[in-house]
């Protein structure tokens, strides 16, 4: 770590698509005196955020510049294209970008996806956000290849999507000030990599304990200290056969009558 938490306050951005309700949850569990706070931003805008200090960490898409921020790879998302329910390709389980080719597809300015060379055919003008995209979707203008978190967040009754795996795919990712790696940020990363709450990582170490000194064991006979002036021979005491402190295995004759 190369820093420590001073506000009780984490602040977590987070870009469209992304659900951080779980990891929200874990951690309310285990730092209830810290309350986490969630930032909407877009894709676009989320390295700003960071680097500006205005969120703790943030899950992004990559590619993510590590010139100044970490940045932990989660997952990676199914392409799906988003089309009317009853257009030609609802009727196969999964598309190809050949499939597209007589198609208008639409290209947003927020884009995610990395394309070499968008399928299909190109629209008049590129629409300004998914959202929008959506919209000319359901009008017919054209279909929409996005990640298949975008297609639920902006699910339609009329619309619905197809996987299209020969698509580039969005990897998302947490991500950082690489200068920033407070003790909040270690405790959320070890949240996300599922790390128990007993992790020596991902929480502020705890002071060692003392070591105490182990008690007999139940049941053990106590140790017993020489007599003094013994050498650690046997302690003084009766004899076991005579009762008395003589020695062990004498006689005792009857006494004489006087005369």
């Amino acid at each position: 770590m190369t820093g420590s938490e001073a506000s009780p306050l984490f602040r977590l951005a987070y870009v469209p698509g992304v659900m951080p309700t779980k990891w929200v949850r874990i951690w309310n569990e285990r730092l209830p005196e810290v309350p986490l706070t969630l930032l909407g931003v877009s894709a676009a805008e989320a390295f700003d955020v960071l680097r500006g200090r205005g969120a703790d960490a943030g899950f992004v898409r990559l590619p993510v510049d590590r010139t100044d921020l970490s940045a932990i790879p989660l997952y990676t998302e199914t392409t799906v294209v988003v089309i009317p329910k009853d257009h030609h390709v609802a009727a196969v389980d999964e598309v190809s970008t050949e499939d597209l080719a007589d198609e208008i597809v639409l290209h947003p300015l927020d884009d995610t996806l990395v394309w070499e060379r968008l399928p299909g055919r190109p629209a008049n003008e590129r629409p300004a956000t998914t959202a929008d995209a959506v919209e000319l979707v359901a009008a017919g203008v054209g279909v929409l290849v996005v990640p298949q978190s975008l297609a639920r967040l902006h699910h339609r009754k009329d619309l619905t999507f197809r996987p299209v795996p020969d698509a580039p795919q969005s990897r998302v990712a947490l991500s950082w000030p690489e200068d920033a790696t407070t003790d909040l940020v270690e405790q959320f990363i070890g949240i996300v990599r599922g790390r128990t709450v007993n992790s020596t990582r991902g929480r502020p170490p705890a002071e060692a304990e003392p070591k105490r000194k182990k008690s007999p064991a139940a049941g053990a006979p106590a140790q017993r200290k020489p007599a003094a002036g013994k050498s650690g021979g046997k302690s003084a005491g009766k004899s076991p056969r005579s009762g008395s402190g003589g020695p062990k295995g004498g006689k005792r004759g009857k006494p004489r009558r006087r005369p």
